[in-house]
């Protein structure tokens, strides 16, 4: 059978730095083949040169082909490389902000891509529409006015990542390029997205998966081709190229989270809490998200967050950290109540730092790495510029980052690279409080230990406080002392983290733990699930 994808000898360059070393790639028509490799080992370079397309400033050489059509040849892109986009080959980036047009309800531009790329939607509306409505119930979306009405914002990261695959799918491509299609979905959601790849290839569409979620490649994947510093050192059947995984560990072993830094027990200290949290995202209270939640994480602790997409687990980071104003409540650093970003002193700010998932828009492209990192000591410690740059080529370099990437544009930075840094610039300030909104989820399992072993670090020698919002409910168990599931705005369970996992009583937490094991042999992708629809403009009666 003749491969939809050929690639040979791809070779991608950006200045003096090789960011793809000839590699060879095939994809064979109706399967998933994916994509693994360590974070900044060229995975988003290749997936892009299947489009032609590269970022600023790098050039591609080698060849590619996508069914039949030649997009990169010697020179670099070819002339037919546009007219493959979309018709032939969608590529889903894998922060949906990037794909998705914030002032657009996401309905029309279905309609539009259809229209664009569909030769039968060309001068048929109702085709298009038509295709829009298949592309949401593919993508775990209902079809319906209310969904089409809304806009990006309106809608969790989660969902977000769905309208973004159901873009894809509006073209109606041969071949589907997703990059990490799972970062910000909870257990359950990773299930549905397994079952809907499978019946993608089902439906005769081939894939080709990016991504540092092993278990959903496990799930999925035929065939893995592993990357590792711009080459391919493996490639052929999943099972040969990536190790079993291990049976799931018996819960809440007696060895417990990660000591805190006063020994055997935890430190009292309550650093950071929200009493009585409500927030909502329209005016006039309207949109509510989140119903009277109360959290608090302790000096040197680590308080976890979890619960389904959408539940609110964002919102309320973003209400902690001061830049979500639609709330009422009450949030203190150390007993101090803390007014709105705005209205914070510097200490304030210094004390409470947030990380979030997609903060490539938060780099300029214009500086290098290292002198964003350091411009916090600056600001918030008083640093000289020399002094915070030492500081900062320290603190990435714990996090894996050598002197030679941080000192490069934030253009020319993987995702995985860039979110470390964004950790780094936060830890320049020496915060109180350290808030963590899935900071893993764009890192390889190396990356992802040397962040854990960072924030293990600073709640020993330091106790700062970590808030911790992520789904990898292994990860959570090492990590959290405490542990609080939110479902639609809601704390449905709170208390210490191995008794809330051993013995959960709320059934969003046992549904969550249900679906932890995708990736083993009992885990079933392919069975059908119920479409993702909550949405922020959706709140719980």
């Amino acid at each position: 059978m003749e491969p939809v994808i050929e690639v040979r000898g791809l070779t991608a360059r950006a200045g003096a730095a090789t960011l793809l070393d000839g590699i060879d790639l095939t994809v064979a028509p109706g399967e998933v083949t994916a994509l693994v490799g360590p974070s900044g080992s060229g995975k988003t370079t290749a997936a892009l040169a299947l489009l032609g397309e590269a970022a600023p400033g790098v050039r591609l050489t080698g060849t590619v082909s996508v069914a039949g059509t030649q997009v990169v040849a010697a020179q670099g892109p070819t002339g037919s490389a546009l007219a493959a986009r979309g018709r032939l080959v969608a590529y889903m980036p894998q922060h949906p902000a990037h794909a998705l047009h914030p002032a657009r309800r996401i309905g029309p531009v279905l309609t539009e891509l259809a229209r664009l790329h569909r030769p039968d939607s060309a001068r048929s509306r109702s085709a298009a529409a038509a295709h829009a409505a298949v592309a949401l119930r593919t993508a775990g979306l209902p079809d319906g006015g209310t969904i089409r009405r809304r806009f990006p914002h309106q809608f969790s990261g989660g969902q977000r990542q769905r309208v973004a695959l159901a873009q894809v799918l509006a073209c109606g491509p041969r071949v589907v390029v997703l990059d990490e299609p799972s970062t910000g979905l909870d257990t359950v959601a990773r299930m549905r997205l397994a079952g809907e790849l499978t019946r993608l290839v089902d439906g005769g569409i081939t894939v080709l998966l990016l991504s540092h979620d092993l278990d959903l490649v496990r799930a999925v994947a035929a065939r893995t081709v592993l990357l590792a510093r711009g080459r391919v050192v493996a490639t052929g059947p999943t099972e040969d190229v990536l190790p079993a995984k291990p049976p799931p560990a018996p819960p809440a072993s007696a060895s417990g989270p990660l000591p805190s830094p006063e020994g055997d027990s935890r430190r009292e200290v309550t650093a950071l809490q929200a009493h009585g949290l409500s927030a909502w995202i329209r005016p006039g209270h309207r949109g509510e998200v989140l119903h009277d939640v109360t959290v608090g994480v302790r000096e040197g602790g680590c308080t976890a967050i979890v619960g389904p997409s959408g539940s609110g687990k964002t919102v309320l980071a973003r209400c902690l950290a001061g830049l979500h104003e639609r709330h009422r409540g009450r949030v203190s650093l150390f007993g101090e109540s803390l007014p709105v970003l705005r209205h914070r002193t510097p200490r304030q700010i210094r004390g409470v730092q947030y990380v979030w998932q997609e903060v490539r828009n938060s780099f300029d492209e214009r500086r290098t790495v290292v002198e964003q990192v350091a411009r916090t000591a600056v600001r918030l410690r008083r640093l000289s510029p020399e002094a915070a740059e030492r500081r900062a080529t320290e603190v990435c370099e714990r996090l894996g980052l050598a002197p030679g990437d941080t000192r490069r544009h934030a253009a020319s930075l993987s995702g995985g690279e860039l979110q470390r840094a964004a950790l780094a610039r936060a830890l320049l300030a020496e915060p109180d409080v350290l808030i963590c909104d899935e900071i893993t989820t764009a890192l390889d399992a190396a990356s992802t230990e040397l962040v854990t072993a960072e924030l293990a670090r600073l709640r020993r020698e330091s106790h700062t406080a970590v808030l911790w919002i992520g789904h990898d409910l292994e990860l959570v168990e090492r990590l959290a002392d405490d542990l609080v599931v939110l479902d639609e705005g809601t704390v449905v369970e709170s208390g210490g983290c191995h008794s809330v996992l051993s013995s959960p009583r709320s059934e969003t937490t046992r549904q969550l733990l249900r679906s932890r094991h995708l990736g083993t042999r009992s885990a079933s992708p392919s069975a059908p699930a119920p479409p993702d629809v909550r949405g922020k403009e959706e709140p719980r009666p």
